[in-house]
């Protein structure tokens, strides 16, 4: 695992935003306002996606893709001046947060500075013009790390901006090479102690791809070397195959059981049922009793929780990374209650050194999942269909109260009553 990872990453919350729609003036300063409401629901982390200039050549959409950076060590001016950003993260500071921003290393925007300045930093196609390996990433053009200066640059950018935020999200991190990563963190430890490092790994299929062609691609289990937390991409198959009806629901729990045994044993993993690049979840539940359960599962699961800026309100369209499309706050619901309420059961009831392991009640669609620690022994039931079903479970008999709901369940010769509604419950040992 990475040198100085904390385990007590564990236990955090974080909150996705895209300036461009968290609200509807798409600033820094606007977002500001917004920052009792997001600490409220129990989020420790923001986390930004790029905040840098946007490139013109090629760019998709009307404004263009943030993940076409032009300049990394400006932001982008539709957002407004850098002042306004550190006013913003000074600002989260002070509500008790930290801040991460979205590191792009992968590539640039054709038009960008470095093309422009250093155009012997990229790679290039056989008839020597700008490209990149992935077809359908039309408007970027992909860096060459044989290029040592280039390590130079980026490292230093990275340190730059670790003067004012607590860490970095890194797009697409197993096509940069691994050396880079492990020494921009030792070098950026010198200036922001503790800096926290996600990485976007991918799926496996994606890895398999791009090492058929001959390109770097690291495997999860390689990018714990040198990173806090990675994506769970590699169990997400098996869950849209079940959240569309085309899998079993046991498969995606024995994947989440092979992550205990096959990763280091304090690997995070960074939990969620949406983000940017995937739909809302909300497009696919049919019910507010479905979205609690599978909200709740969320939160049970071992590692840290992501919510992407919407979620809270129920939204089911996507914004579009192209345009401006601000959250839906007018949606009529809400369940901000229940995020902060999930927010507290992880912070007070588990344990960010617990073993996990899970269990599927395929006739009824019920997950049902274990955390242990040398205290206390936790139990979640989900239903993620809405049934009612009498539950099987590894559990001392007793009545506890649901840590969800404030409800009593009653646990009895190892059987306990699902009504289709979320159960955490915990036994001391």
């Amino acid at each position: 695992m990475a040198k100085g990872t904390n385990i007590s990453l564990r236990d955090q919350v974080i909150y996705c935003v895209y300036v461009r729609s968290q609200t509807e003036e798409g600033t820094f300063n606007s977002i500001a306002a917004d920052l009792g409401r997001i600490r409220a629901m129990g989020v420790d982390i923001i986390w930004f996606l790029p905040i840098h200039p946007i490139g013109v050549e090629g760019k998709k959409g009307t404004l263009g893709c943030p993940y076409a950076n032009r300049d990394y060590r400006d932001v982008n001016p539709a957002y407004g001046e850098f002042k306004d950003f550190k006013h913003l993260i000074d600002a989260i500071h002070e509500y008790g947060m930290k801040c991460m921003i979205d590191v792009v290393y992968n590539h640039t925007s054709p038009d960008s500075t470095l093309s422009e300045e250093h155009p012997e930093w990229f790679y290039r196609k056989s008839d020597g013009s700008f490209g990149n390996h992935v077809g359908d990433w039309t408007d970027i053009i992909d860096l060459d790390y044989d290029q040592r200066e280039l390590w130079k640059y980026q490292i230093e950018t990275l340190k730059m901006w670790a003067k004012t935020v607590d860490g970095f999200r890194c797009d697409v991190a197993p096509l940069v090479p691994l050396d880079f990563w492990r020494e921009a963190r030792e070098q950026v430890e010198a200036i922001r102690p503790g800096c926290l490092w996600l990485a976007e790994s991918i799926e496996p299929g994606f890895v398999r791809f791009i090492r058929s062609m001959g390109l770097t691609a690291a495997s999860d289990s390689e990018i714990f070397q040198v990173f806090d937390m990675a994506y769970e991409y590699d169990t997400r198959d098996a869950f849209d195959d079940y959240l569309r009806g085309h899998g079993a629901l046991s498969h995606y729990v024995d994947l989440l059981n092979f992550q205990e045994a096959l990763y280091p044993e304090n690997y995070i993993k960074l939990r969620f049922l949406e983000n940017h690049d995937t739909p809302r979840i909300c497009s696919y539940l049919e019910n507010e009793q479905q979205l609690r359960n599978y909200t709740a599962m969320l939160y049970f699961l071992k590692g840290a929780t992501m919510i992407y800026a919407g979620q809270e309100f129920e939204n089911d369209h996507l914004p579009s990374l192209f345009e401006r499309e601000p959250i839906d706050r007018d949606t009529g619901r809400d369940i901000s209650s229940l995020l902060q309420r999930l927010a507290q059961v992880k912070k007070g009831h588990l344990s960010c050194a617990d073993h996990f392991w899970g269990e599927a009640d395929e006739k009824h669609d019920i997950a049902i999942f274990y955390r242990q620690d040398d205290k206390a022994k936790k139990l979640g039931i989900f239903s993620l269909q809405v049934e009612s079903a009498t539950v099987k479970v590894d559990f001392p008999d007793g009545v506890y109260p649901n840590l969800v709901t404030g409800e009593r369940v009653v646990v009895e010769n190892g059987a306990v009553q699902c009504i289709g509604r979320p159960i955490i419950i915990s036994a001391n040992l």
